[in-house]
């Protein structure tokens, strides 16, 4: 597996407590023991595919944090800006010509402050 077993750990603690469920509500909610979630949580261990299936869906985490750590967005604003473009992209075709638009302004945008 890539990913580092104790930012799996630190994901599944940070979901686990944003959601005010205990280490044992969730080992039940999971199927598995006490023991189990507090290894993956604090010793590094992996669960296996039907585990995180369950964490996952349990603690609503999403699959691109864990399997895609470095797209992680700590900015507000930024997470703001993506969530308008995917709901202009789901309007369908009419909004496919927007989304050029938008990405040529961006790379223009880049582009003139990589210049400067």
């Amino acid at each position: 597996m890539h990913i580092i077993a104790s930012d799996l750990g630190a994901i599944v603690k940070r979901a686990r407590l944003n959601k005010d469920i205990t280490q044992e509500k969730l080992a039940e909610k999971a199927g598995v023991g006490l023991r189990h979630i507090m290894a993956i949580e604090n010793e590094g261990s992996y669960p296996s595919y039907e585990v995180l299936y369950k964490l996952v869906r349990e603690l609503n985490i999403s699959t691109e944090e864990i399997f895609f750590p470095e797209n992680n967005i700590d900015d507000p604003e930024l997470d703001y800006l993506i969530r308008l473009l995917k709901r202009l992209r789901s309007l369908g075709r009419s909004a496919d010509r927007d989304i050029r638009l938008m990405t040529e302004l961006a790379k223009t945008m880049l582009d003139d402050a990589e210049e400067s």
